[in-house]
């Protein structure tokens, strides 16, 4: 799979403007500023494919990209307080209504900062995949700010912290770094080889 030949599809500010999905899709959700579009910049080789923002709360629309025969879907940032109730309402129904309208979504990356706790609402998000029985893995992001030693002590929390630890897959990634970026490339391959 050729990482560098991703595209910028489209940008939906409305549940109701999506299309119908008609080829597997893999989501990343995520806090605010926890780092997707650094992320997603990262995995497919490009300085700007997805616009990185020093503001939190910025990626308000469901914007997809083309990779061969997949989208990758990146989500609105959740739990930024600083944005007006009407404002939250439409992200809240925009990643409501893609999680369950009838797509083709094969996976969702859920980042969360390495260097904190999970944040209550890391943790709803967490439990709506576990209880709607949607294949996710974790992705710790910003890897780098933490010492090996920190990294470590932060694993052992997050075995306490999120339910079924024991059971999720966990990448620390740093798109500072590259560390993790071939886990991702992974792991979005073999979804797409399976179609």
């Amino acid at each position: 799979m050729n990482f560098n030949k991703a595209e910028f599809f489209k940008s939906y500010g409305e549940f109701k403007q999506l299309p119908q999905s008609d080829r597997i899709e893999i989501a990343f959700a995520g806090r605010s500023n926890v780092g997707k579009s650094s992320l997603i910049n990262k995995i497919f080789n490009r300085k700007s494919l997805a616009r990185v923002s020093s503001v939190p709360g910025k990626t308000a629309t469901i914007n997809f990209y083309s990779l061969e025969n997949i989208y990758i879907v990146d989500l609105p940032g959740y739990g930024y307080a600083k944005v007006a109730k009407s404002e939250k309402q439409r992200w809240a129904g925009l990643i409501d209504g893609y999680f369950n309208a009838e797509r083709k979504l094969e996976l969702t990356f859920l980042l969360i900062d390495m260097r904190h706790p999970p944040s209550k609402d890391d943790l709803m998000m967490l439990d709506f995949l576990i209880e709607t029985e949607q294949p996710f893995v974790i992705v710790l992001t910003k890897s780098d700010k933490l010492s090996k030693k920190q990294q470590a002590e932060r694993m052992e929390g997050f075995m306490k912290e999120i339910p079924y630890a024991d059971e999720i897959t966990f990448i620390p990634f740093s798109s500072q770094t590259g560390e993790g970026v071939e886990d991702v490339r992974g792991i979005i391959e073999e979804i797409s080889s399976d179609d």
